[in-house]
């Protein structure tokens, strides 16, 4: 991998008191033995104790270990050493390794070379392959089952003891669904525990998404009836998606894309990363990336810039995730085109929740919208067109006089997710450039419900 910039470094930092202190970290007086070449890098770390950390990042994927007691991943030690060397990757150079390096790479490399020989067996047995799509299409199946006698259940004995239910109430169907091999039903679960604690009108918004889990289970009944892209749409729901190499092998779509807006968050033990961009004719796509709470995330498409890419998108009747097949150049980003009004914005998710029921977020640019505070008919932060329509923001939203602040008072063009209530914002652009939020020195909390209703005139 080439070297990183302090940006992208930054980015895989696990909290911000990790990236803080690798700040600190990242200057040569803090370490010896530096060194590095085309597969890693490494260095010693003086700690508070005698001996020296020992820290190495294999750059082909950076994961990173280190002899220091943390257990955050990357630890403070990674970050600097990879900060230092996108400082100055002098001291980087082709360098022979240490044995305590060398050791390591050859383990990652033994471990790695298993599995592909493993899958290779696998891919390579087309009667195996389809007796395992066979054995999870009769689990998810049966899971369904017992997720619509579940549902059918909450209905008859009604709401009202639901706002007293323990989280192990929700937690049992959800395990029940894992076991069952559809993660996104379960998730979907997992999330009903929230709602009868998101405050007033709680009992509409569980109502809408029990339905529309029923329709998950209504829909898989009924899946060899469906168009081959809803059935691609509603096995995506539950969590089964085809692989990337079949999906990389399909028809690409070359950009220029721009990144407009990107959050990461947690999901159970693993660390999410959406980043939205922007198409020709106003084309959106989703890149996701994953990683286990040990490893870091790779790096990210900056937010604000344009991305010379050709993108390969999962077969869907609305086609939004995508993968990168080929990068090219990358440059500054001014801001896009984005909705003009607040009612163009709302038309653009209606049309794409008709194609996709399933559909939980939408990107929502916006063009000349004011930032206004909560008071009067409002208890949250809202965004307003230049027409009078507005949009709330999630009640957890930290970053409100921030960015109020950045917009000085005036119309500013505004990138968030919007999930049919509220909008979480991740970027915001004027005249001088395209901004992620959460480098204008505050974070972006994504809540699981809100309470406001989230449009009004």
């Amino acid at each position: 991998m080439s070297s990183l910039t302090a940006e992208q470094v930054m980015a895989l930092a696990p909290d911000t008191s990790s990236a803080k202190a690798a700040g600190a970290l990242s200057v040569p007086a803090r370490w010896s033995g530096l060194g590095g070449n085309s597969r890693a890098a490494w260095g010693e770390c003086q700690g508070s104790g005698k001996t020296p950390y020992q820290t190495q990042v294999d750059l082909s994927d950076l994961t990173a270990r280190c002899s220091c007691p943390s257990r955050k991943f990357p630890c403070k030690h990674a970050l600097g050493l990879l900060l230092l060397r996108s400082h100055d990757s002098s001291a980087f150079q082709d360098a022979t390794p240490p044995a305590w390096v060398v050791e390591w790479l050859e383990s990652r490399a033994s471990r790695q070379q298993a599995r592909a020989e493993k899958t290779a067996r696998q891919d390579g047995d087309p009667s195996a392959k389809a007796r395992r799509q066979e054995a999870r299409d009769e689990k998810i199946r049966a899971g369904l089952e017992e997720l619509g006698l579940w549902l059918r259940d909450l209905v008859r004995s009604g709401f009202v003891s639901l706002g007293t239910q323990p989280y192990r109430f929700w937690e049992l169907m959800a395990a029940r669904l894992v076991d069952a091999q559809a993660p996104g039903a379960a998730r979907l679960v997992r999330e009903l525990a929230t709602v009868p604690a998101s405050g007033e009108g709680w009992p509409e918004r569980l109502l809408e998404r029990l339905g529309r889990l029923h329709l998950l289970v209504e829909g898989y009944r009924r899946l060899e009836t469906l168009p081959p892209d809803l059935q691609c749409e509603l096995r995506s729901a539950l969590g089964w998606n085809p692989d990337a190499a079949s999906v990389l092998s399909g028809p690409a779509h070359s950009g220029p894309w721009a990144v407009v807006g990107q959050i990461s968050e947690q999901e159970e033990r693993l660390t999410v990363r959406r980043t939205w961009l922007s198409g020709p004719q106003g084309q959106e796509a989703l890149i996701l990336d994953f990683a286990h709470a040990s490893t870091p995330l790779a790096p990210a498409l900056p937010v604000g810039t344009v991305q010379d890419a050709e993108l390969c998108f999962y077969p869907a009747t609305l086609p939004l995730r995508a993968l990168v097949r080929q990068q090219g150049s990358q440059r500054p980003w001014r801001g896009p085109p984005g909705h003009p009004d607040i009612p163009s914005a709302l038309r653009r998710f209606a049309g794409a929740l008709a194609r996709n029921p399933w559909l939980e977020r939408f990107p929502l640019t916006l063009q000349r919208v004011h930032v206004w505070p909560p008071g009067g008919r409002t208890a949250v932060w809202q965004v307003q067109d230049e027409s009078g329509h507005s949009l709330s923001l999630p009640a957890s939203f930290q970053g409100g006089w921030s960015l109020l602040a950045f917009s000085g008072g005036e119309s500013v063009s505004l990138c968030g997710e919007w999930d049919g209530q509220t909008l979480s914002p991740l970027a915001v652009g004027n005249a001088q450039g395209w901004h992620a939020l959460t480098t204008l020195g505050f974070s972006v909390d994504l809540p699981q419900e809100t309470e406001a209703a989230g449009v009004s005139a």
